[in-house]
């Protein structure tokens, strides 16, 4: 979520899986781990993007995926699909499990659950942990309001994408049917939204507040989805009055 940045990820990956002494000395594990650490940036991928992307052949992909896979670090998966599916059978794409995500340092994600808790406990339960959500973000959100406001409004998701990826989310807008898609690539407190997911509806209802416009969460890390993707109509025009929709997940 924007403004937790003590509990944001370092971007530094810890060695995922065990490789034989031969292995480091051939580069394989650096290798294995570019192979995560761009699953993690972008999102759920293909062997032919994966291989685009590092500038490898899909064999050598495929090699380091299978490895992945059975460290438990990657799992194989459909590509979703968002509105009208096309012919032939889906895309098959490799996305991070919960083990892999935890190869990448959220050290924090605990203290951030313990504190929530407590504030559930001893504050004022679910209320309280709401309060403390939108609380955070608008007392932290200064970056993400100047980086949308000097936009013109055709680029205001773009703007909002690259401000969140210099907070670590690495987000990416993209056009969709009727509108656009925030994708945020990476939670760094997936573990923590999981548990109280008014994390995701602050971060949600701040999106529509600053987009000037109400906006659809289709999807989100903290519900086992392999992005947090936000629905943002196009022909909406900028309003005091947006609302959000804070479902987890796609409704179709």
């Amino acid at each position: 979520m924007p403004g937790l940045k003590e509990l944001r990820n370092n971007g530094v990956v810890k060695n995922v899986g065990e490789a034989p002494h031969e292995e480091l000395a051939t580069g394989e594990r650096s290798t294995r781990n570019r192979v995560a650490r761009s699953i993690l940036d972008h999102g759920p991928s293909t062997v032919a993007e994966l291989a685009e992307r590092l500038g490898l052949t899909q064999a050598a992909v495929r090699r380091h995926l299978d490895a992945l896979t059975a460290d438990n670090v990657v799992e194989a998966r459909e590509r979703r699909v968002y509105g009208t599916r096309t012919r032939g059978r889906p895309a098959k794409v490799f996305a991070l499990t919960d083990c892999g995500r935890d190869a990448f340092d959220q050290s924090y994600d605990k203290l951030a659950v313990d504190a929530l808790r407590w504030i559930a406990e001893r504050e004022g339960g679910e209320q309280a942990v709401a309060a403390f959500a939108r609380a955070r973000i608008a007392a932290q959100a200064g970056a993400y309001r100047a980086a949308v406001e000097a936009a013109p409004p055709e680029r205001r998701a773009e703007a909002l994408a690259k401000a969140l990826s210099a907070d670590g989310y690495a987000a990416t807008a993209r056009s969709a049917p009727v509108g656009e898609q925030l994708c945020q690539h990476h939670c760094p407190v997936a573990h923590a939204a999981e548990r109280f997911p008014q994390l995701c509806e602050a971060e949600t209802e701040f999106f529509a507040e600053l987009l000037g416009t109400h906006v659809q969460r289709l999807a989100t890390i903290a519900h086992g989805d392999g992005v947090c993707t936000t629905f943002i109509p196009k022909t909406s025009k900028t309003t005091h009055h947006a609302s959000a929709s804070t479902s987890g997940r796609n409704p179709a």
